[in-house]
């Protein structure tokens, strides 16, 4: 567990999660991987996937910019995919792989294969929660805008959300930078040097 968060790897939280299973049942996760089940270990498996693939396309936003990964919300098991800091503010990236699906968005919901899912929601809460701790550890308003990133085989955009846009994985880099600078870039390094400490996230106090 690392108290500085920038020394986190992409997806290595949900990676460790799939490995606990396949260590305490390899045969089951052998037989449901070779016959291609939904298992919760393939679940997180993907996550961390996707997550990785993410963090790739990251890369390429430039100096100006910074990015943490598997911020720790709480005391839970919950975290912020990929928290990025720059000139155009502050995001928090909620990485969802259905490569081999279809993902449509419309202004109010997002379909997998035909079926809703409640992103938009938990997205929100994601990054209300975000601003509230952030602000609070920088003793100023810090807005923390929630971003859902989609790895998809079939992506389809019907309408963006009002409060949470919904943007395919090859294109978070190019829709980060296209943002509106917001922040210098003393601010950027300021909130970065607070954001990476776990206590900002997982207080010891009723938030934690």
């Amino acid at each position: 567990m690392n108290d500085d968060l920038a020394l986190n790897q992409p997806g290595e939280s949900l990676r460790h999660r799939s490995e606990a299973i396949q260590n305490a049942h390899p045969i089951a996760t052998i037989v449901l991987r070779l016959f291609g089940e939904h298992s919760q270990e393939r679940a997180w498996r993907r996550g961390a996937e996707g997550e990785r693939a993410v963090a790739e396309r990251l890369r390429s936003l430039g100096s100006s910019w910074r990015v943490l990964h598997g911020v720790p919300v709480g005391s839970g098991a919950t975290d912020i995919d990929h928290l990025v800091i720059g000139p155009g503010g502050v995001f928090s990236l909620n990485t969802k792989n259905h490569l081999g699906g279809r993902v449509k968005v419309t202004s109010k919901a997002v379909y997998v294969n035909g079926s809703y899912q409640p992103y938009l929601a938990k997205s929100r809460g994601e990054g209300k929660r975000a601003t509230k701790l952030l602000s609070t550890a920088l003793r100023r308003h810090t807005p923390v805008q929630s971003v859902i990133v989609v790895l998809a085989s079939d992506f389809t955009v019907q309408a963006q959300p009002d409060d949470v846009p919904v943007i395919g994985r090859n294109r978070i880099a190019k829709w980060l930078s296209a943002q509106p600078a917001v922040l210098t870039a003393e601010d950027v390094e300021r909130i970065y040097a607070v954001a990476r400490r776990r206590e900002v996230w997982v207080p010891t106090g009723p938030e934690g």
